[in-house]
């Protein structure tokens, strides 16, 4: 019995080592996760070419717009609210013509708006598989985007709705031209529209030189 004992005491020290590595890699990786998260935001928003007082701006411009909106479109709707740089970017669908007015209305009464940009369909809304499906192409086409060394890809917002793929963003008309070009030949991509914002070559490398803090975008 004694030795029955022992061999059950030998087998479970490796055991629990091998469990308390596992529970310690977890635990590292998790930290590790928030780390990089953490550092990955830092890093987004000091390549980000709006000022931080723009983004600031623009993530309170989409919670207003998805708070009020709803209220003012006819049941059914389905309104998707894209700031960037205050420019505003309404999509979806809508069940009449007066929930496209009331809605591009509703967006242009926001504090701090410049301009809307009113790309809702008229029609039944869509439906789980059909977003399902944009979802998959925005974040291919972020990822193409990334994957092309000369363009900054956190210069971009991409929406789609229907297959279409909205592109915001401060870019060079080059760097505009050679995103819409990657998008294009994304999977699934029906259509490519551009709301660009436009800088120049000059105005890049003036980026480029100096920290976030410093750049400046018109007011």
């Amino acid at each position: 019995m004694s030795d029955s004992r022992s061999l059950f005491v030998r087998m479970r020290r490796p055991l629990a080592a091998v469990a308390l590595g596992g529970m310690l890699a977890l635990s590292l990786q998790g930290c590790f996760a928030v780390f990089a998260g953490g550092a990955l935001a830092t890093t987004f928003a000091a390549t980000d070419r709006r000022t931080l007082g723009a983004q600031t701006e623009d993530k309170s411009i989409v919670v207003k717009g998805e708070t009020r909106i709803p209220d003012v479109v006819a049941a059914g709707s389905h309104v998707n609210v894209t700031a960037f740089n205050r420019k505003v970017l309404l999509s979806g669908e809508v069940p009449d013509e007066a929930s496209k007015v009331a809605a591009e209305r509703e967006a242009k009464a926001i504090s701090n708006v410049d301009t809307v940009f009113n790309e809702l369909e008229v029609g039944p809304a869509s439906g789980f598989g059909s977003r399902s499906s944009d979802a998959l192409i925005t974040s291919k086409v972020l990822a193409s985007l990334v994957d092309d060394k000369t363009l900054y890809s956190s210069a971009f917002k991409v929406t789609t709705e229907r297959g279409i793929v909205y592109m915001m963003g401060r870019v060079t008309p080059r760097e505009g031209q050679l995103a819409a070009k990657i998008a294009s030949g994304v999977s699934g991509v029906q259509k490519v529209v551009t709301l660009y914002e436009y800088i120049t070559e000059e105005e890049l490398q003036d980026y480029q030189r100096k920290p976030a803090s410093e750049n400046k975008s018109p007011a």
